[in-house]
């Protein structure tokens, strides 16, 4: 049986990383195989475009901004991504497709739409099975950051356009399902599994 591709999103701050380990825990205690990966990153070519994406202090042009993380993506799911669900295995992921369509294309207004073919380009049909959107007020979320990286570090008007983005995102994709990121982390946790537990009924 192919495993599921779970995603974790939400603008800087919102505790992506944090929410989608605690969850895999939660998951593998029901006894399913539970695979982390992170966004960009994950494979050693990934990693390398990571550090570009994140902390190099050039000047990024949108569109290189864009398909610099299209193509750590694609390099994630061909090498590691597709091959755990052709396993059976479950792979909880920080950050996914859906950032670029929120960060690139609404974020820097690229376009979503845009967005979405070029990267779907690559994915060749590794695509999450659902979205848990950490949904977080911008500001709240830049206050949390200790130690912002290139982008974290835009600024407010950068993270509202990208929370716009996930919410309409919400409205218009069924695979994406908000989640209030305001409250504990516990609670937080306990709300996303009950929503990939009903989501995916017996299969958890």
């Amino acid at each position: 049986m192919r495993g599921r591709y779970i995603a974790f999103e939400g603008i800087d701050g919102a505790g992506k990383s944090t929410v989608a380990e605690a969850v895999a825990e939660e998951l593998r205690s029901d006894g399913l195989v539970v695979e982390t990966v992170r966004e960009p990153g994950g494979t050693p070519v990934g990693e390398a475009i990571r550090d570009i994406l994140l902390h190099s202090h050039d000047h990024l042009e949108p569109w290189a901004e864009a398909l610099l993380f299209a193509a750590s993506r694609a390099q994630l799911a061909a090498q590691t991504i597709a091959p755990l669900l052709e396993d059976g295995s479950w792979v909880l992921s920080d950050r996914s497709v859906y950032s670029s369509l929120a960060y690139q294309g609404a974020g820097r207004e690229l376009g979503v739409d845009v967005v979405r073919s070029v990267n779907a380009a690559g994915l060749g049909g590794v695509w999450p099975d659902l979205v848990v959107l950490l949904e977080l007020d911008p500001t709240a979320g830049l206050a949390r950051q200790q130690d912002p990286d290139r982008i974290g570090g835009e600024g407010l008007g950068l993270q509202e356009r990208v929370a716009s983005g996930y919410r309409r995102l919400v409205e218009t994709d069924q695979a994406v399902v908000a989640v209030d990121a305001s409250r504990g982390v516990a609670r937080v946790v306990r709300d996303s599994v009950e929503i990939i537990r009903e989501r995916f009924g017996e299969s958890v």
